[in-house]
């Protein structure tokens, strides 16, 4: 069960293996247990894709999949998982990781107001960037570990509901 439902949330391998993106890796991307979907790839998988959704950097994507290597987790689930933070759910994750911060570092929260200009990040950077990066570093540590354990979790009850439905 919990095989066939993250089959089915994968992108295809070949086509990860042909991002140009990807590519720079060359050779490292013929390991095999970088395409292979068991227990240990799939929660390793979980826990760099959730860690790198969290990390406020562009090319995310390319983060996770130089993460995956070492680590010799599922490549492409770990590219995909960054995807939970999109231009949609980013806004309020972020905020999130900023109050995390404050409340971290016992501050009350900044005012600001968005600015596009090149001083307003540099001022931003100062006074609340301390924090919003502290919060994202707790918040992806957190996601990564539950996402994790999670996976552990689901995995093993899924081959402990096949076993009793093989042997009854």
């Amino acid at each position: 069960m919990a095989r066939r439902f993250i089959k089915r949330l994968m992108p295809d391998h070949q086509k990860v293996r042909e991002s140009k993106a990807i590519r720079l890796f060359g050779s490292l991307l013929h390991d095999a247990n970088l395409w292979h979907l068991n227990r240990r790839s799939a929660s390793g998988a979980f826990a760099v894709g959730l860690f790198c959704a969290f990390i406020p950097v562009p090319f995310q994507m390319l983060l996770a999949a130089a993460s995956a290597i070492p680590f010799r987790v599922n490549l492409p689930l770990s590219v995909g998982l960054v995807w939970v933070s999109n231009p949609i759910t980013m806004p309020p994750m972020f905020y999130l990781c900023y109050l995390v911060g404050n409340a971290l570092l016992a501050e009350p929260p900044q005012p600001f107001a968005f600015e596009a200009s090149w001083e307003w990040l540099m001022h931003s950077i100062s006074t609340i960037g301390p924090a919003f990066l502290l919060g994202c570093l707790v918040l992806g540590t957190l996601s990564s570990f539950i996402g994790y354990i999670g996976i552990r979790l689901l995995w093993r009850q899924s081959v402990v509901k096949a076993w009793r439905r093989r042997n009854p």
